[in-house]
């Protein structure tokens, strides 16, 4: 059985930048042709501020968009964040839905495909691998860091990778691959 990877955009804003660069590294995990790649976009989810009653622990949730959302994640063996980075930090939406559900996120690798101005994300992506070893999942070592991404856009508003960027994801879907292979065992 294929395992599958979420790559998940993880801005909503409008006027984000997230969708096309998710669209490029969902191309490659196609092409890498280890996984069963899909691709969510949390702006679908239409998540509010956390409003489950209980904790997530628990899993008895009330809500619809949580239902959806957490039938969404556990369907995952891999996630790969596209994330931008907000005032040093990952984006409100991604925080967000991350606190959402808990049991549905445990033992599973996961990278992060970043992006932003001269730091790539790179500030946003250390503080939210606090916040998946926090939810039991693996971050990987291995990622995507996309430095000024506003300069990588043909006229289309299509992502326009560099060499390093295709390398890094093929580099970072590898070891997404060894990890999920090994924590499979430990969800069963």
């Amino acid at each position: 059985m294929t395992l599958k990877l979420h790559i998940i955009i993880c801005s909503t804003r409008p006027g984000r930048v997230g969708p096309p660069v998710a669209k490029w590294f969902h191309e490659l995990a196609v092409q890498h042709e280890k996984f069963d790649a899909v691709l969510v976009d949390l702006a679908d989810f239409h998540l509010p501020v956390y409003d489950e009653p209980e904790h997530p622990i628990r899993q008895n949730y009330q809500h619809a968009h949580t239902k959806k959302w957490a039938a969404s994640v556990n369907a995952a063996d891999a996630y790969v964040f596209v994330t931008p980075e907000y005032n040093f930090g990952p984006p409100p939406s991604l925080l967000n839905a991350l606190n959402y559900v808990y049991k549905e996120w445990n033992y599973k690798p996961a990278g992060i495909v970043s992006y932003g101005g001269v730091s790539g994300g790179m500030r946003s992506a250390f503080v939210q691998k606090l916040t998946l070893t926090t939810l039991k999942m693996m971050p990987m070592m291995e990622a995507v860091s996309v430095q000024n991404v506003s300069g990588l856009f043909d006229d289309s508003q299509n992502f326009m990778p560099d060499d390093h960027h295709e390398n890094s994801g093929i580099s970072l879907l590898n070891e997404l691959y060894k990890w999920a292979e090994a924590l499979k065992t430990m969800r069963q």
